[in-house]
């Protein structure tokens, strides 16, 4: 111990004489009505080593007295409740929220650089108003998105329940119900859980407490930006009928600049795109997970390049989303691909039967290049008056004159036809 307990005023200087503890609401305990025992310089702090008030009490029936281990100074320099030495804001170990905020622990651990930080530590304490936490953890931002899906948000009063009854595990407990300790199977002593360390809790370093909840931080769901830094649109899912762009536009602006929002009401979607990327990420980062407009919980993704959905697309029957699309009845099937070009095959511009006649078909020579060819069923302009019914068929290929292409107004059987014929002969 760094001061010793004799007479010497000196050393007493820097002791610690308190009032009241500074405790979380789980290791106070749900009964209002409580009494503690106090005793001035009881016990040295686990961590600076200097006596301090120890305070020792009964959260509730059936449950284990408590008693205060660290000094105020230490609870105050790490923002910990003085007996289970968790986060008195979230909760949470002293490693989970150091790496949620992105704090480095600087407090040192040989004895007389403790002593000289701590009592650096007790001045800056003094000239603060005592409501925010001091040190590094002052200067760290005020929340992380990982420390509030970790937090809990109620006591949790099973830590205070009495310890395991080990006459009970050796089955020799003669107490039964009177037995004031839990008569329940103990741990697995291999589990990490069971070996824990005050020191370690508190200096953020081999805690499995710490490790098991951030193996569960590094599993939730996330939302990781793209590479394509071109890409400032946010996919909204999960509109429904009562979400309109108003209300999206309420929420979003205040992340930066909207350059426009597109509803589509057949998907229950909309897209936002940001004027610019930070807008876009922050937007992404607040909202993920977190975004209930109506009491709609909304679904928030990042959107994708033109380039990339082209590529996509869908295939072999599978959206984009990765679902199953069942085929259409009633639509065609994909087309065949093109026949080869060969130069020296005949041009059969009118889809002609091969095995006819080359008189009938009239096969003519490839038009000179940079000419293209006429379309099928289009010719010189031959105009003709039509009647009140529509025109009938045309004879088949044997009954046609050969020699000659044929045109659907020079059909003999057509309305009109000897008369546009003979006028262009006239001509």
């Amino acid at each position: 111990m760094a001061t010793s307990l004799g007479s010497n005023t000196y050393n007493r200087q820097n002791w610690e004489d308190a009032d009241f503890p500074i405790l979380c609401q789980t290791c106070l305990g749900e009964n209002p009505y409580i009494r503690m025992t106090k005793e001035k310089y009881g016990k040295e702090c686990k961590i600076c080593a200097r006596p301090f008030t120890v305070f020792r009490w009964c959260p509730g029936t059936r449950m284990r007295f408590k008693k205060t281990e660290v000094c105020q100074t230490c609870s105050k320099m790490k923002n910990v409740c003085q007996t289970c030495l968790l986060d008195l804001e979230y909760g949470l170990p002293i490693q989970v929220r150091d790496t949620g905020l992105s704090v480095k622990d600087e407090v040192p651990k040989s004895d007389v650089n403790k002593e000289y930080y701590t009592q650096n530590m007790e001045r800056e304490i003094a000239n603060s108003d005592g409501t925010r936490p001091v040190g590094q953890l002052g200067k760290a931002p005020s929340s992380s998105d990982m420390l509030l899906k970790l937090a809990r948000t109620t006591p949790y009063y099973k830590r205070n329940r009495p310890h395991i009854c080990s006459f009970w595990v050796k089955g020799e407990c003669k107490r039964g119900e009177e037995c004031p300790y839990r008569h329940e199977k103990p741990t697995d002593p291999d589990d990490p859980l069971a070996d824990q360390n005050i020191k370690d809790r508190y200096y953020g370093i081999n805690d499995p407490v710490a490790d098991k909840l951030l193996k569960r931080a590094s599993t939730m769901p996330r939302l990781d930006p793209p590479d394509d830094k071109s890409i400032t649109t946010l996919y909204i899912g999960g509109l429904g009928d009562t979400v309109t762009d108003g209300e999206l536009k309420s929420h979003f602006y205040q992340f930066g600049e909207i350059r426009t929002i597109t509803i589509v009401q057949r998907q229950q979607c909309a897209f936002i795109q940001f004027a610019t990327r930070q807008a876009a990420e922050t937007a992404a980062e607040k909202s993920f997970n977190k975004l209930i407009i109506n009491g709609r919980r909304l679904t928030v993704k990042w959107g994708r390049s033109q380039a990339a959905r082209g590529k996509e697309g869908i295939k072999d029957g599978v959206s984009e989303m990765g679902t199953r699309l069942d085929p259409v009845p009633g639509l065609p099937g994909a087309l065949p691909p093109p026949p080869a070009l060969d130069e020296e095959a005949p041009a059969n511009y009118f889809n002609l039967d091969p095995s006819t006649s080359p008189a009938v078909m009239n096969i003519a020579l490839p038009p000179p290049p940079g000419i293209n060819p006429p379309p099928p069923g289009f010719g010189p302009p031959m105009f003709h008056h039509m009647g009140p019914m529509g025109p009938p068929m045309p004879p088949p290929m044997s009954m046609r004159p050969p020699g000659q292409i044929h045109y659907p107004s020079q059909d003999p059987q057509r309305m009109g036809a000897h008369a546009a014929h003979g006028s262009r002969h006239g001509d």
